[in-house]
C-alpha cells in the first residue's frame, strides 16, 4: 500500500464525501478548482492530491467522477471492508453505530459491547451489543480488526487490552485515557476537549 502523509489522509476522505455529493447530484466531472473552492483547499494541492489517484482530467470538463471516487476509495482502503467493534454503547458510542458513513469508507462495525445489562443483548442501528465479558471471544470471531473506544476513561485501558487479546490491531480512541498497549497497536486518540478548545480559540480570534 501507498504510504501518505498525514494532511493528504485527512483530505482524501473530503474529496470522497463532495465528489459522491456531486455524483448524486448528476454530474459527471468534477474540476480540481471546483473541489478546491468547495473545500477551503489551496488548488495546488488539490491538484496534487489528484495526481495520486492516477485518473487523467480532460480539459473544460475535470476528472470523471465515476472513475475518481473508486480510485480515491482504493488510496484509503475503502474499497476493502474493515471489520470493526465498539466499546461502550452510551450517548456517543450509539451516535457512532447510527453513523452512515462508516460503510462508505469500507468499515463495517459488526459489534458492540457494554457493561450495562440493559444495554446488551439488543440490535442498534444494526448492530448487535453484547456484554463486555464477551468482548475478546468475539472480535476473535469476527476477525475484527479495528476496535472504536467509548468506554468512561477509568475502563479504557481494560476495554483496550480485551481487543488487543482478541486480535485488534488499530484502536480509534474516543476516551481521554492515555492507553498503554504493545507499540504495534495503532492508536489515534480523538481528543474532544482539545478540538472544542481550538475552535473556541479561533472564533475569539476572529472576533478580536
Amino acid at each position: 500500500m501507498t504510504k501518505f502523509g498525514t494532511n493528504i489522509l485527512q483530505r482524501l476522505p473530503l474529496y470522497l464525501r463532495t465528489l459522491q455529493q456531486l455524483q448524486s447530484e448528476g454530474k459527471a466531472y468534477a474540476s480540481g478548482a471546483q473541489l478546491a473552492a468547495t473545500l477551503g483547499f489551496e488548488s495546488i494541492v488539490v491538484r496534487k492530491d489528484l495526481a495520486r489517484t492516477g485518473v487523467r482530467g480532460t480539459p473544460r470538463l475535470g476528472f470523471p467522477i465515476d472513475r475518481l471516487i473508486p480510485a480515491i476509495e482504493r488510496l484509503i482502503g475503502a474499497d476493502d471492508e474493515t471489520v470493526a467493534v465498539l466499546g461502550g454503547v452510551g450517548k456517543l458510542g450509539s451516535a457512532l453505530l447510527s453513523y452512515p458513513g462508516f460503510r462508505k469508507q469500507g468499515i463495517l462495525i459488526a459489534a458492540g459491547f457494554d457493561a450495562a445489562p440493559e444495554r446488551c443483548n439488543l440490535i442498534l442501528s444494526g448492530t448487535p451489543i453484547f456484554p463486555v465479558h464477551t468482548l475478546t471471544e468475539t472480535v476473535s470471531r469476527l476477525n475484527a480488526k479495528l476496535g472504536i473506544l467509548t468506554v468512561p476513561a477509568d475502563q479504557a485501558q481494560r476495554v483496550a487490552e480485551q481487543m488487543v487479546a482478541g486480535g485488534i490491531r488499530a484502536i480509534w480512541n474516543f476516551t481521554p485515557a492515555q492507553l498503554d498497549l504493545p507499540e504495534e497497536i495503532l492508536v489515534q486518540r480523538e481528543d474532544l476537549a482539545v478540538s472544542l478548545a481550538v475552535l473556541l480559540h479561533r472564533i475569539k480570534e476572529r472576533n478580536a
